[in-house]
């Protein structure tokens, strides 16, 4: 097996090494406390647990593990599990980096070959998914996007194809990314793609 090329600037690229993978329970926790930080309808522990979003998110963490330890038949349905009780399809091949938060959560889609870092925010209706019938092993080329850290997509946009979002940036709702989004110049910063 070849090595991974190099992550694009303002891009770190989400491969923990066996040594430092957080366990599935600390990931679920973390994506818990991110909905009790990030959703400020959200009262309480009791509440987060409940929300959609969370939810679909932990059953990708663990159809995530069945599907990196080969047990594709597991991963596909807990992924139909969690598209029929949250209204999200995340493929269990996508990588989430931690402390994810998607707000309501209906309508997400996330590709097989998606990477999203650490600190995003997705909004619902979001779409990280492809730009045709390409498979990853034509040409040496990803299907679908990589998205930086602390990246914030709003409700209904799409970035689609092998594009680069840097990390940092926001991309307005109801978006259309088809190109790389360098990441945003100043930390903190909201810098806003537009269509």
């Amino acid at each position: 097996m070849t090595p991974a090329p190099p992550p694009p600037p303002g891009v770190r690229r989400f491969s923990p090494t066996a040594d430092d993978t957080p366990s599935l329970r600390r990931l679920i926790g973390e994506d818990l406390q991110a909905v009790l930080d990030r959703d400020p309808s959200c009262s309480g522990r009791l509440e987060a647990l409940l929300h959609a979003g969370w939810q679909g998110l932990a059953l990708h963490r663990l159809a995530h593990r069945h599907y990196t330890g080969g047990r594709r038949l597991r991963a596909a349905v807990l992924t139909r599990l969690a598209r029929l009780l949250t209204g999200m399809e995340i493929h269990a091949g996508a990588r989430i980096g931690r402390r994810a938060f998607i707000d309501h959560g209906f309508g997400v889609v996330i590709g097989e070959t998606a990477v999203v870092g650490d600190d995003v925010t997705l909004y619902h209706g979001v779409t990280l998914g492809s730009r045709g019938w390409l498979r990853d092993s034509d040409s040496g080329r990803r299907r679908h996007p990589v998205v930086g850290d602390g990246v914030l997509i709003g409700t209904g946009a799409s970035v689609l194809g092998p594009v680069t979002v840097g990390d940092g940036r926001s991309i307005a709702a109801h978006s259309l990314v088809l190109r790389d989004l360098p990441a945003s110049a100043r930390p903190g910063s909201a810098q806003t793609a537009r269509r």
